[in-house]
């Protein structure tokens, strides 16, 4: 029997759960766990895919759940953005769960039943995300994100991982109360909704000023953006085990946050009203800044794992400055990033665990030489920084090209010169790192030197993430109609 298109919504939201009883029952049996998690991760990635061919369809899929009060309540909803999302991380989820398997059972890492199970409830977080229908929805499930994803910053259960989880969950729920909801709360108050609607939710002789001043307190609440100054939670998360990195950095967390920003500028705001707001040049302004500052951080980071967190912190403000361009060519730039950029980061974190597991290094300064013992990891390393650099033949030289033709539609030169700036550095702080691999400190014979390879599960979960960001560089088809799309079934999907 074939499912329905609103049925298919709601189990993509819960099956993830689905699999938590699944992997306690289990615990016992360490491969028949792992086979819960990839048959759940399978089952997930069929469904998003399935609902993928009815939006290319033109078909409008929603589902409601409750509601609490007229106008307010659990609602679901798909367009080709949230659809783009949820293909990431569906897709993403099942990777990251076969190189999980393979870093935890070789690192020998404790308590892995409670590490996959809070790992499928993140997903859950993630595709009601991608799917709310409206913003009350969507902080429902925003806040999920952030209370299933602190037990997995926490994970090694150490003081120093004890307060790197203080610091994540502090400044995500107190960024989240303190403006985020306000803002929400706001909007209804003016506008008198909270549904994502195509052109925005607010009235043509709204005053700009407060208009202004509810995008500023949604771009700081969103903090999962990342945007300075509530950026120190991610660097301060990277004591958590290198398979919960690559989640919070390609996979949920900081791609919910942007994907969000996205979503208020697009279907809150509305592009006409977003370019004429007092308060969106500051923010532009503030996410260059952000996109500068945190590469010139990311070069003093001996750490690969810092380096590679303060790397992100300055590809989440390229996503943030293209939504706030208020332009097509942004929209599409900080949409496809937030795809470009989930593959070639996850990439690199996958590669940082590899290092970690088979070499037990960590330092950056340490790794003369181990390209020849790790040649697939480093050469997976090399494609991954091309990406985040932006040239080819890696997909992200697309997504920077949209967002630098986004610069010149608005005529924001200075941060045209950011975007060219903070590229540089891209390639001053993540080159090195393979060339240090590959180039010895001191002369030495390649002979006899014993290739060690991370285990299976994750030498093959990171060689398919860096084939894919050479993928995205010859065909970006599929994903350039999908955002693309965005503006021609935005009113199908959401209404006017």
């Amino acid at each position: 029997m074939m499912l329905s298109y609103q049925t298919m919504l709601q189990l993509a939201v819960v099956m993830p759960l689905l699999a938590i009883p699944l992997i306690l029952i289990t615990r016992n049996k360490p491969n028949l766990r792992e086979a819960c998690s990839i048959g759940i991760g399978l089952i997930l990635f069929y469904l998003v895919i399935n609902l993928y061919h009815g939006v290319t369809q033109g078909e409008v899929i929603s589902a409601q759940w409750v509601e609490l009060v007229p106008g307010l309540g659990i609602n679901f909803s798909i367009e080709p953005l949230g659809m783009l999302f949820a293909l990431i991380a569906s897709f993403l989820w099942l990777v990251t769960t076969v190189y999980a398997i393979g870093y935890m059972r070789d690192h020998n890492e404790q308590n892995q039943t409670r590490f996959f199970c809070f790992f499928a409830f993140a997903i859950s977080g993630v595709m009601g995300v991608a799917f709310a229908a409206d913003l009350f929805t969507l902080f429902i499930f925003y806040e999920v994100l952030t209370l299933s994803t602190y037990p997995l910053v926490t994970h090694a259960g150490t003081d120093k991982a004890k307060a790197g989880g203080r610091v994540y969950l502090g400044i995500l729920l107190s960024t989240s109360i303190v403006f985020f909801l306000f803002a929400i709360i706001s909007t209804w108050f003016v506008a008198g909704t909270l549904t994502f609607t195509a052109g925005g939710v607010f009235a043509a002789d709204v005053n700009p000023v407060i208009a202004g001043a509810i995008l500023v307190l949604f771009i700081f609440g969103i903090g999962k953006a990342a945007i300075m100054p509530f950026h120190r939670w991610l660097p301060a998360a990277m004591v958590a085990p290198t398979p919960v990195s690559a989640l919070l950095h390609a996979v949920a967390v900081v791609k919910a946050g942007v994907f969000t920003i996205i979503k208020v500028c697009l279907f809150i705001f509305g592009l006409d009203l977003l370019a004429i707001l007092p308060s969106t040049q500051f923010l532009l302004y503030l996410a260059g800044i952000t996109v500068l500052l945190s590469s010139l951080i990311a070069m003093r980071q001996d750490n690969l794992k810092a380096r590679l967190a303060y790397s992100t912190v300055s590809q989440l403000g390229y996503i943030t400055m293209g939504a706030l361009l208020a332009t097509s060519a942004g929209i599409i730039g900080s949409s496809m990033h937030i795809a470009m950029h989930a593959f070639g980061k996850i990439t690199l974190f996958f590669c940082a665990g590899a290092i970690l597991v088979a070499a037990h290094k960590s330092k950056i300064s340490e790794m003369h030489g181990l390209g020849w013992q790790m040649p697939i990891t480093m050469t997976a390393f090399f494609i991954g920084s091309l990406s985040i650099i932006g040239v080819p033949p890696t997909g992200g030289t697309w997504s920077k090209w949209f967002l630098l033709v986004g610069t010149l539609d608005s005529a924001q030169y200075f941060l045209m010169a950011a975007l060219m700036i903070s590229s540089l550095l891209n390639i001053a702080y993540l080159l090195p790192i393979p060339f240090r691999a590959f180039v010895p400190k001191e002369k030495m014979s390649r002979e006899g030197i014993q290739i060690k390879e991370a285990p299976l599960p994750s030498l093959l979960a990171l060689s398919l993430t860096a084939l894919i960001c050479l993928v995205l560089f010859v065909y970006p088809q599929p994903l350039y109609e999908l955002v693309t799309s965005v503006f021609s079934t935005a009113e199908a999907a959401y209404g006017k």
